[in-house]
This record gives C-alpha cells, sequence and structure tokens, in this order.
C-alpha cells in the first residue's frame, strides 16, 4: 500500500509524467528515492490527498494497478511512457486476454463504416479475440457494441479512456460505458473525475496500440487519431489492418494511406485471424474441426463466412418477415424477438445494430429494443 500511495503522489504531481517518472526511479533504485528526487525539485502532491483517490477508488469498484503488480499488463511494459497506475473498472483479468485487437476508426463515420466496423468486433469476439477501442463515438462505439453482442451477448470487450474511468464520455455512451464495466473493462490512466481535454485522448492512443497484438483502422481521415494509433502499434511491431474505402470518401484517405504504405488490407475478421495466425487450434481456443472432419482440404467448403454450417433448420414463416416489423413502438424483449425472427443469432445481431445505427430503433431497459416513431 505505501507503494501505491507515494506512486499515486508522484505521477499527480504538477509536471510529472511517466518519463520523469521512470528516469527519477532509476537514478534512485526506489520508489522512495525517487519520491525524494522529485521532491527537491517539486512540491509533491500531498499523501492525503493520494489516500483520498484511493478511499473513492475502493468505494465505487475501481481498482489502481501500479506497474509492480501482477495485473499490470504486458504490453504496456513494452513501452517506455506507459502510465505507472491504471486505474481499472471491471472484469481486470481481460488485461491478460491471450489475443486482443484494436478497432479505431472516425467519429463521424458512415452506417457502412460502423456496420463493418461491429461486424468484425462480433467475428472476432466470437472467436476469443479480444476487441479494445476508445468508446469514442462511431467507429470505436460501433466495435464495442459488436464485440458486447457477440458470446449471446455476454462478450467482453476493453474501452480506454481519455477521461476519468469514472466519467462517461460522451454522454450518450452512458448505457454502452455500463454494460461495459458489467462484462468487459474500462482503463484509464488518468485520475478520477477528470473530465474530457481534448489533448488527453491523443495520449491513450498509445495503450491501445500497446495492449493488442494489431489495430484496425476503419474509416478516418488522414489527420485522425486512428492513424496515430496505427503508426504507434506500427512502431511497436505490431500488425496494422485497414479498411479500403472508395477514392472519394474523405473517410477513406486515412485506411487507404496506410494499405499504401503496407497495412493490410481487411475486408473481414478472417483476414486479421488469418494474418496474426490465432486461428484454429492455435493461440485462441476455437472450433475443433477436426472432431468433425472439417479439417480435411476436401471438406473446407463446408465451411461458411466465418464459422461452421450448421445443419439446415426448418424456419419458422416469420423468418419472411422484415425484423424491424417485428418490434413494436412499446418495446420487446431481444430473446423473445431472436426466437420470433427465425434468424441465425449472429445474423439477427448484426440486423439489430443495422436498426440501431440506422436510427430505426433504440435500446431499452430490461433487454429490450422499440422502434423510434
Amino acid at each position: 500500500m505505501s507503494d501505491l500511495i507515494e506512486i499515486l503522489q508522484i505521477i499527480s504531481t504538477d509536471g510529472i509524467g511517466p518519463v520523469t517518472f521512470y528516469n527519477a526511479l532509476k537514478k534512485g533504485g526506489s520508489v522512495a528515492e525517487a519520491m525524494n528526487i522529485i521532491a527537491a525539485k517539486k512540491t509533491v502532491y500531498s499523501r492525503s490527498q493520494a489516500e483520498d483517490i484511493v478511499a473513492q477508488a475502493q468505494k465505487i469498484g475501481v481498482k489502481l494497478i501500479t506497474y509492480q503488480d501482477k495485473e499490470y499488463p504486458e504490453g504496456l511494459k513494452q513501452i517506455n511512457d506507459a502510465p505507472p497506475i491504471i486505474y481499472a473498472l471491471g472484469n481486470i483479468d481481460l488485461l491478460h486476454h491471450p489475443a486482443a485487437v484494436a478497432i479505431v476508426g472516425a467519429r463521424n463515420a458512415s452506417i457502412a463504416g460502423r456496420k463493418m466496423a461491429s461486424r468484425i468486433a462480433y467475428d472476432l469476439t466470437e472467436r476469443d479475440v479480444l476487441v479494445v477501442s476508445g468508446m469514442a463515438r462511431g467507429i470505436d462505439c460501433a466495435a464495442h457494441k459488436g464485440a458486447l453482442y457477440a458470446k449471446n451477448r455476454r462478450g467482453p470487450t476493453i474501452a480506454v479512456l481519455g477521461t476519468g474511468v469514472d466519467e462517461i464520455y460522451p454522454p450518450e455512451n452512458a448505457d454502452i460505458y455500463h454494460q461495459i464495466a458489467e462484462q468487459g473493462l474500462l482503463i484509464s490512466e488518468f485520475t478520477l473525475g477528470l473530465a474530457a481535454q481534448m489533448s488527453n485522448f491523443p495520449r491513450r492512443n498509445r495503450l491501445i496500440a500497446a495492449l493488442t497484438a494489431g489495430t484496425l483502422v476503419v474509416e478516418a481521415s488522414l489527420h485522425s487519431g486512428s492513424l496515430i494509433t496505427a503508426k504507434l502499434a506500427a512502431e511497436h511491431g505490431k500488425e496494422v489492418f485497414a479498411v479500403p474505402g472508395s477514392p472519394i470518401e474523405s473517410r477513406a484517405a486515412g485506411p487507404n494511406y496506410l494499405i499504401k504504405q503496407g497495412a493490410l488490407l481487411t475486408e473481414n475478421a478472417d483476414d486479421i485471424l488469418n494474418t496474426l495466425s490465432i486461428t484454429q487450434n492455435r493461440q485462441i481456443k476455437n472450433y475443433q474441426l477436426e472432431l468433425i472432419g472439417l479439417d480435411k482440404p476436401q471438406n473446407k467448403a463446408n465451411i461458411s463466412e466465418h464459422k461452421i454450417v450448421e445443419p439446415a433448420i426448418v424456419k419458422s414463416p416469420t423468418e419472411k418477415v422484415p425484423l424491424l416489423e417485428l418490434i413494436s413502438y412499446e418495446g420487446v424483449d431481444i430473446d423473445e424477438l431472436l426466437r420470433s425472427s427465425g434468424l441465425e443469432q449472429a445474423d439477427f445481431f448484426m440486423q439489430i445494430l443495422d436498426l440501431e445505427f440506422g436510427g430505426k430503433i433504440e435500446r431499452q431497459a430490461g433487454n429490450k429494443v422499440a422502434r423510434i416513431k
């Protein structure tokens, strides 16, 4: 506990960032000596204030993880300006998930772009690849939603915030924030209560890149933060993926540029899985193809897009009814809607996301969706 408080004091001192902290630590040889070195030049953040932060974090269920702790992710240790402390709300075991991919992109994303991000996030999560993003408007939010809908709506995802971990930004993401806290993980290097500051969002991008094996960019301008994330990923030897777009569309300029620079053109989750070599029977749990003979070349035609073809099922007549027509203005339970639709689960959730992105339905409390009048 004493090291946690002292680390918090040092890193909370005005003008002290991670690089200065580690330089002082290297010179002094211990946190206590680093404190003395910093105190000789600056007025150090008070111990009582640091203790108040720890108490507040405990009260709201936030865990403070220092670079000394076993929970601290290995990926962050590889960067020279790794935060000495991260604030975490949710399932901290996800910090050591065996395979993770970042999905980032434009805030003013098109419906097609958001659908693409959600589809890929859903498929990656179904294949036990953790999706990491920044919970911003547009592509980030779409990626988180796709991941959360996977695994029978229990899919995990990590959101790296540019605010305090107890701050919801943007405000309209309140529902997704709480859902990630419940079934995924929210993390931040910024102190509790810190509101959105534009200078902090580029800083959090380095954490997104460091926590993952690769970064996918879906729609971005040439000067966006998403390209910063991709650049950081490449600098650390990580894979960079990009979804191509029309050259006359400004939101395609970033991904198209990355592809020209050597990023891997990406159309679906398999493009990412194959490149990272984390498909069947490798780093992550997957379908046991050999148990049913689908590992043999002559049987590979039986594998459909992203999943094993299941035996044909006789669908109910409601399958031909557009999904929107099955949703009332008062709201309908999602589980009941899935049963009534006659759709496969993956297709059902993708259609739900399409309707949500198109502004035709909204999510309600109690696992419901409703048509928008």
